[in-house]
């Protein structure tokens, strides 16, 4: 139980009940959300496995650092930087660099 401390005799605002023992406090537990992501990620990284270990000519190789950065175009990449940028209200000038 959770008892409102009085602001005029120095308490800090809520404080526990001394009567409560510890165990009857709620155990702490991620948002909803949040658990349901780690039960997908750990769902997804489960059939990775399954497919690695599965088929014996599977292999992994590494996209690299850079896999997403040369996938997108520069050009839309510039368009997609300035256009947020005025959509908060800044006027965008794009000069080349030297």
């Amino acid at each position: 139980m959770i008892k409102e401390a009085s602001a005029g005799r120095g308490g800090r605002g809520r404080q526990q009940d001394p009567d409560l023992p510890w165990r009857a406090l709620p155990a702490h537990r991620p948002p909803a959300g949040q658990e349901e992501a780690l039960v997908d990620v750990g769902r997804s990284i489960l059939i990775i496995v399954w497919h690695l270990l599965s088929d014996p000519d599977t292999g992994f190789h590494d996209l690299g650092a850079d896999f997403y950065d040369t996938r997108i175009q520069p050009d839309r990449k510039k368009r997609n930087h300035v256009r947020r940028l005025e959509a908060l209200g800044y006027r965008v000038t794009l000069e080349p660099a030297a």
